[in-house]
C-alpha cells in the first residue's frame, strides 16, 4: 500500500538541525534559501528558534513582532499571517516562542502542529527551510516531523561532531513514531578554517562515518557571516561576489542536482503513482 507523502504536497521541506549551538544553522538556512530563490524557486523560511536570529537576519526585530510562530503552534493561526516578505518569505519568530513547548504540552498531536500549518501553504512554495533551536525539544521535533529532509550543519571540530549521534537517535525515534520518511539529506561542514590540521582531520572522520552523505560543498569561516545579519540581509545580498555567497550557491546546485530534491509536479505525480 502506498504511504502518503508527509505532507502530501509540492514543497520540499528541509529542516536544519543540530542540538549544538554555534554551528551556522541559521546562516545556512537563510543563505541556502536565498540561493534557491536566485535560481527561480519560491522559498519560505520558518524561524522556529525563540532567539529569532533568522528573523533578525532579514531586518525584522523579533521584539516588535506581534504575531509569530508561537501563535501558529499554540493557537493554530494560519502561517501566512506570521509571514513577511523580505529577500525570501519569513515566518517570524518572537521571544514568546520560548514558552511554546509548555503551552503545547497539553495539545493532542502537538508534534504535528508545524506539519499541519505547512500543509496549508505547501502549494505556494518549492522549498521550505526550517531553522531550529539548539536543542532536541518539542520545537525541533515539530520541525523534524514536518520535514522531508534534514541538513545537519557541523562545525569542523571533534566536539561538534559528537552531537550527530544524539541527533541520529532522535531521528530514529521520529521515524518510528511520527514521520517514517524523514532522512538526513546531508551533513554540511561549516565554519571551516582550511589552514588547520584539526579541520582536515574532522572532515576525514566525518567522511569515514557518513561517506557520501557529507556534502562536497564546504562553508569556510569568514567575518561576512557576522556582518551580513547586522545589516538585515543574507550574505548573497551583502557581498554577492564573495566566497561566502558562492559557497551557498554551490551547495544549492549540489542539492538541486539530487533526484531526491526535485520539486516538479511530475516528481510528485510519480511518487503517488508508484
Amino acid at each position: 500500500m502506498n504511504k502518503p507523502q508527509t505532507p502530501p504536497t509540492k514543497a520540499k521541506i528541509i529542516t536544519f538541525a543540530n542540538q549544538k549551538g554555534g554551528v551556522a544553522k541559521t546562516t545556512t538556512a537563510l543563505n541556502l534559501a536565498v540561493a534557491f530563490q536566485e535560481t527561480g524557486h519560491r522559498v519560505l523560511c520558518v524561524d522556529m528558534d525563540p532567539q529569532g536570529n533568522l528573523t533578525m537576519s532579514q531586518g525584522i526585530d523579533p521584539d516588535t513582532v506581534t504575531e509569530s510562530m508561537y501563535d501558529v503552534l499554540v493557537h493554530d493561526m494560519p502561517i501566512r499571517q506570521v509571514t513577511r516578505k523580505r529577500e525570501i518569505d519569513v515566518a517570524c519568530s518572537s521571544i514568546d516562542l520560548a514558552g511554546a513547548e509548555i503551552a503545547m504540552s497539553t495539545k493532542i498531536g502537538r508534534e504535528r502542529q508545524l506539519q499541519k500549518a505547512l500543509s496549508e501553504v505547501a502549494e505556494d512554495y518549492d522549498f521550505v527551510c526550517i531553522d531550529t533551536p539548539p536543542s532536541l525539544g518539542l520545537l525541533t521535533i515539530n520541525a523534524l516531523t514536518a520535514a522531508h529532509k534534514v541538513i545537519v550543519p557541523v562545525q569542523c571540530e571533534y566536539l561538534s561532531m559528537r552531537g550527530l549521534i544524539q541527533l541520529q537517535n532522535t531521528l530514529q525515534m521520529i521515524r518510528e513514531n511520527l514521520n517514517p520518511d524523514v532522512e538526513i539529506e546531508g551533513i554540511l561542514p561549516t565554519l571551516m578554517d582550511t589552514r588547520t590540521v584539526h579541520a582536515k582531520e574532522a572532515i576525514e572522520i566525518l567522511e569515514e562515518n557518513f561517506g557520501d552523505r557529507v556534502f562536497a560543498s564546504r562553508i569556510r569561516k569568514t567575518i561576512r557571516f557576522a556582518e551580513a545579519p547586522v545589516k538585515g540581509m543574507s550574505v548573497l545580498k551583502y557581498e554577492p561576489n564573495g566566497v561566502a555567497a558562492q559557497s551557498y550557491r554551490d551547495l544549492a546546485q549540489e542539492l538541486l542536482a539530487k533526484p531526491t530534491m526535485q520539486t516538479s509536479d511530475e516528481e510528485v505525480a510519480a511518487h503517488h503513482g508508484q
